[in-house]
This record gives C-alpha cells, sequence and structure tokens, in this order.
C-alpha cells in the first residue's frame, strides 16, 4: 500500500468523466488498497481515484462505522429520498467549507474488488459521502453543488 497525492482543485483530472472498471485484478486492488490508506491518513470520509489521478470509476467511503472502509466500483445510486441540507468539504479543497443539499438516504449499487455486484444503503453522513464521491466519478465537484458558502470560508470555488 501506498499514500497518494491528493489532487487539488483546479487540476484538470477532477472535472473528467471516469470510465468503468473492466477488469477486476491486483492493479485495482492496490488502487482500492491506496485511496484506503490515503483515506485514513487525510482524515477524510471518502475519496474517490480521480483526486489521486485516475480515471476510473472506483472511490472508497469509510464513515467511522461498524461497517469500516468501504469500496465501490462503477458505483451508482439507484433509489434516494429525503433531503438534507448541511455543510460539506473536500480533500481536494483544503479549509473550503460550503452548504449542500443532499439526500438523505440513498442505495448505491456497485461491484467489490473481486468484481461481485453488491447493494449497500447509507444515510445521513455516508448518503452525503456517497454522493460527494460518486459525482467525483462523473467530474462534479461539491461547489458545484453549493446552496451557499459559509459565512469566513471565502467564495463560491
Amino acid at each position: 500500500m501506498a499514500l497518494r497525492e491528493i489532487l487539488k482543485f483546479g487540476e484538470d483530472a477532477l472535472r473528467k468523466k471516469c470510465r468503468s472498471v473492466t477488469k477486476f485484478d491486483d492493479r485495482l486492488a492496490q488502487l482500492l488498497d491506496d485511496l484506503a490508506e490515503t483515506l485514513i491518513a487525510s482524515d477524510g470520509v471518502g475519496l474517490a481515484a480521480p483526486q489521486v489521478g485516475i480515471l476510473r470509476r472506483v472511490a472508497v467511503v469509510n464513515v467511522r462505522d461498524e461497517r469500516g472502509t468501504i469500496e465501490l466500483v462503477n458505483p451508482e445510486i439507484i433509489e434516494e429520498s429525503g433531503s438534507q441540507t448541511g455543510n460539506e468539504g473536500c480533500l481536494s479543497a483544503p479549509n473550503e467549507w460550503c452548504e449542500v443539499e443532499r439526500p438523505n438516504k440513498v442505495t448505491v449499487k456497485a461491484f467489490d474488488r473481486h468484481g461481485n455486484e453488491f447493494t449497500i444503503t447509507g444515510k445521513e453522513l455516508a448518503a452525503r459521502a456517497f454522493c460527494h464521491e460518486i459525482d467525483h466519478l462523473d467530474g462534479i465537484l461539491f461547489t458545484d453543488r453549493v446552496k451557499k458558502t459559509l459565512p469566513g470560508q471565502g467564495e463560491k470555488l
């Protein structure tokens, strides 16, 4: 495993739509391991492959609950309900926080590192993290969804 450098806002890779994973191999496993290690070292709740310069539909989420680190390969939201508005930040935009509206509950269909399909449901913070990371895979940044910039946090990016 290795720590990866997290790209910052302004890097072209963060605005690209990622390609689906077609090979479930050692390279994918290494990427997932590296993303998980980098996420933990950065004290974040989610990290997507384009944030480390890899344009593949891969992300990890860890909201520090009993599920631990959740690996998502080719994820897609298949159901959402409710609404929540709250502070959101991003490892690619240190010290930037904005108010963003997201669903309060989402169900995601994805594959694990071995190519096995699964579904997972997240509420509140987990729902926010799933949506945020899947947005990254489509080149969408949380600042694109801003309701308002929080006081003292500067202008909308």
